[in-house]
């Protein structure tokens, strides 16, 4: 029968076990070793069935049991020295305080994604987006950064996936809920919920509760609209990741920004926790928390709305992660307009402000859409993508946001992604570590970094390493036969069937891991654009290969279904199913055991299509070898000592077919000639790959410092969040009123801004040739309208010229005011132009806003120069 209510009853644990309760409600257990395995060993066979899940755990261990163990010396010790030890980290001095220079850093910092990917048992992500925000909260709790995150508790969560007979992905969406999660509700003083509320058209509501997960030291605020007082269709607001048409997702953004906004005030009201001082928005989706805090300044304290947009900007990141615009939120300006317009949210705030915002204003927009990108970029100060590669990419993306200026100047920088390495790194790479240099050594560099302690991995003897990998190798088959076997019974097979399961893969062959999401650009079958050619590789009867696979396609997008498809069909094939598997529901459960049992991980995405990608990253930690496109992260830091890097086709960018063809025969021909060979090359001493295990090693001291979320957050704390918590905090409010000012006049003037005459005084080129080391004495006149010098930079732009005197790798070199102005209301600049380069060398001067609040001088989008023809540009000067 079923049943027609459903609730959770909860354990009553003795008092001596009460440690236990707190231990399970911090998140810290998912990447603690020491506390996973004192919950195992209170009752090893509940620990797997619960998924290694704490609460799930516990709400099922028997009272006898429960009541042996609080009379257990020996496990109470040892829940007692864990209990301290989470105290310790909790409160103790981490890097951040370490390291506080004065009162520069933030007090606080909230940081806003529509998904975490935290643990399994908390399952509220779909992929790289999530996973990257779980690993920077657990990064941040580590170095003791006060982040507050900011997301939504989907009662769905993401789809869960299984494959039809025939091959087809099938989704499934679990009912989570939240009371056998580990969260808690935020709760006021008087015990009651706390919720926010946002105002919808047409008189209804929309609240939300908020239920506090517990990362470390970094609480994770999620808002829940399942709650009473909402009518149907607002209740199912957080019903599914991603999920529902725009209405439905532009409400699940609106309660995200605006809603978490409210709900941040809310937990630091109730428990004293700095508010921030800096609002960090991971991807556009939370956007709209800057409308809330315009809301807030403009609204409440009075500032008005331009003004109010000022002091916003100063404390804002926005981090973008897509290199298309096709990835990119955009929503009809009418819809917009219904839930921002009169007796809907954010009363008092003008709505067609609001929609200028998020304006395609520049060649190619369109005018009937707000992009939540473009309204992330004006609303935040400081904006980055998420490699070197993708912020150059970024860069042309956005770069009509800033007319007038090239690619390199548009103000968006880049910080690497990184992963959280004690979260996967498989136990048995942490203990040979700690065997090597020390337990306590080990984990700092996992956590943090430095790069001598890395540099002791070179000390680790070759047979340990060869050891290590196929025991990690070996785990993997296991994981990966239960996988297929529990699969291919969903799929309708019965177990008389399955006896071939049990010599699917080989611990002693050479293992390709690919595993992500399945967009088109990820081209999850270029491994079969040769079918025939992979057969040979997988069977080869000397040196075989075995690949191991797994990725959810979109529920809506078919092309992913069908490639999907494609691929487990091949996989099906009985003469090559004991080499290559597709194990569906890919997820963080299984992707910590696939890491470390491979020894090479592919990724052949379409370049430069790969923001990032870590799972090459979280591979590399466990010593597998990188086998990948130059895009994202592996373009960055790739050398041959510890991969390979795939051949890209760019001259047949438009060509797809021949593209991928000519891409997928080097990818063959890599793994042929130069992946396969070194694997089995076992002339080193003892019979052991001595080059193949010497890649091993380069890999975890090259790149283990680099990869590590720890050295990710570092760099937003040092090069983003402190200089934004300096600009808010010097946006006082009549500050905020006299840059908004300020940015108008200049606005409203610089159509009568210009560079005049440019000419060379000194050491000036003869016959179209200079030396190398001179230095040219440039004098430009300006007209600066009512502008003073000090509002205004007047920069010389030099470096390499193309054939179209195009100016490549450029330095500037300031030009300071020598006269003026005159008659016609002109002004002199002077300054000097040292010849720093060889060869086709040219120069050019603009004038750009200068403020001492502005972050660059590029942030206005405003530049004036000389025209593209004419004298005066300075353009072709040859060098020798």
């Amino acid at each position: 029968m079923k049943a027609i209510r459903r609730f959770t009853v909860r354990p009553v644990l003795p008092e001596p076990l009460l440690p236990l309760a707190e231990l399970a409600r911090n998140l810290r257990w998912s990447w603690h070793a020491e506390t996973r395995e004192l919950f195992q060993s209170v009752d090893p066979e509940g620990w797997q069935a619960a998924g290694g899940d704490p609460v799930r755990l516990l709400a099922a261990v028997p009272d006898d049991r429960l009541q042996t163990l609080a009379h257990d010396r020996r496990f109470l010790r040892r829940l007692g020295t864990v209990a301290a030890d989470l105290d310790d980290y909790l409160t103790g001095e981490r890097w951040y305080q370490q390291h506080q220079n004065g009162p520069e850093l933030p007090a606080a910092v909230a940081y806003f994604s529509p998904e975490f990917g935290i643990t399994a048992a908390l399952p509220q992500y779909s992929g790289g987006l999530g996973i990257l925000a779980g690993d920077h909260l657990k990064a941040a709790s580590d170095l003791g950064v006060p982040l507050i995150g900011v997301g939504l508790l989907y009662r769905h969560g993401y789809f869960r996936q299984s494959l039809s007979r025939e091959g087809w992905q099938q989704e499934h969406y679990p009912v989570l809920d939240p009371n056998e999660l580990p969260v808690c509700l935020l709760r006021d003083a008087d015990g009651v919920p706390a919720r926010v509320s946002l105002k919808l058209p047409g008189g209804r509501a929309l609240h939300a509760h908020i239920w506090q997960a517990r990362v470390g030291r970094v609480p994770l605020l999620l808002l829940d609209s399942d709650v009473e007082g909402n009518d149907g269709a607002a209740r199912e607001v957080t019903d599914r990741l991603y999920g529902g048409g725009s209405d439905h997702r532009l409400l699940q953004e609106m309660l995200l920004g605006i809603g978490g906004v409210r709900a941040v005030r809310t937990y630091c009201r109730i428990t004293g926790h700095p508010g921030p001082e800096v609002f960090h928005t991971n991807e556009g989706h939370a956007g709209f928390l800057g409308l809330e805090r315009i809301r807030e300044l403009a609204g409440e304290s009075g500032l008005g709305f331009d003004a109010a947009v000022e002091a916003v900007r100063a404390g804002t990141v926005f981090t973008t992660h897509t290199p298309v615009p096709a990835g990119i939120d955009r929503f009809d300006k009418g819809l917009l307009a219904r839930h921002f317009g009169d007796g809907a949210e954010l009363e008092g705030v003008p709505v067609d402000r609001i929609l200028e915002l998020g304006a395609e204003t520049y060649p190619g927009g369109d005018p009937g859409v707000f992009n939540m990108a473009v309204m992330g970029l004006r609303l935040a100060q400081r904006a980055n993508g998420v490699s070197t590669l993708h912020g150059a990419v970024s860069r042309e993306m956005f770069a009509g946001l800033w007319p007038g200026f090239d690619p390199a100047d548009v103000p968006i920088t880049s910080v690497t992604n990184g992963v959280h390495a004690p979260t996967w790194v498989a136990p048995e790479v942490m203990r040979l570590g700690a065997r090597q240099i020390g337990a306590g050594r080990a984990e700092d560099a996992l956590s943090v970094g430095g790069s001598q302690r890395w540099d002791a991995v070179a000390d680790i003897p070759d047979q340990d390493v060869w050891d290590l990998r196929r025991v990690l190798r070996e785990q993997l088959v296991q994981e990966v036969r239960e996988r297929l076997r529990a699969s291919w019974k969903q799929r309708g097979a019965g177990t008389a069937e399955l006896g071939w399961v049990d010599s699917v893969l080989d611990p002693d062959v050479l293992t390709i891991g690919f595993a992500r999401r399945v967009p088109s650009y990820k081209r999850l079958t270029l491994m079969l654009r040769d079918p025939e050619r992979l057969r040979r590789l997988l069977l080869d009867p000397e040196r075989p290969v075995q690949i191991v696979v797994a990725g959810k396609a979109h529920p809506a997008d078919d092309g992913g279904k069908r490639l999907v498809q494609e691929l487990v069909r091949f996989a099906d094939d009985p003469r090559v199913r004991h080499r290559i598997v597709f194990l569906p529901d890919y997820g963080m459960a299984m992707a910590q055991k696939l890491y470390p049992g491979c020894d090479v991980w592919l990724n052949n995405p379409l370049r430069p299509l790969e923001a990032c990608g870590t799972s090459g990253m979280k591979a590399a930690l466990n010593g597998c070898l990188n086998l990948s496109v130059l895009d994202g992260w592996w373009d960055e830091w790739f050398e041959p000592d510890f991969g390979w890097a795939i051949p890209t086709a760019d001259g047949n960018a438009t060509d797809e077919d021949r593209r991928d063809d000519l891409e997928a025969a080097a990818l063959y021909e890599l793994v042929e000639r130069r992946v396969v060979p070194r694997f089995y090359d076992r002339s080193g001493a003892g019979g052991l790959p001595a080059r193949w295990i010497e890649m091993v090693r380069r890999t975890l001291v090259s790149l283990g410092p680099k990869v590590l979320a720890g050295r990710m957050v570092r760099e937003y704390v040092e090069r983003l969040y402190a200089p934004a918590a300096l600009a808010h905090r010097a946006l006082t409010a009549d500050a905020a009123r006299e840059l908004a000012a300020w940015k108008g006049r200049v606005r409203e003037v610089w159509p009568r801004v210009s560079v005049g005459h440019v000419e060379a005084l000194a050491a000036a080129p003869v016959n179209g040739t200079a030396e190398l080391g001179a230095t040219l004495t440039l004098r430009v006149q300006v007209a600066l309208d009512t502008l003073g010098p000090d509002e205004v930079e007047v920069q010389a732009v030099a470096g390499r010229v193309d054939a179209q005197d195009v100016i490549a790798d450029a330095r500037t070199f300031p030009l300071k005011p020598a006269g003026g102005p005159d008659l016609e209301g002109r002004c002199l600049y002077e300054g000097p132009l040292v010849l720093d380069r060889t060869g086709p060398f040219g120069y050019t001067v603009r004038i750009l806003p200068a403020h001492p609040l502005l972050a660059t001088p590029a942030e206005l989008g405003l530049v004036a120069a000389p025209p593209e023809t004419g004298a005066g540009t300075g353009s072709g000067v040859l060098l020798r």
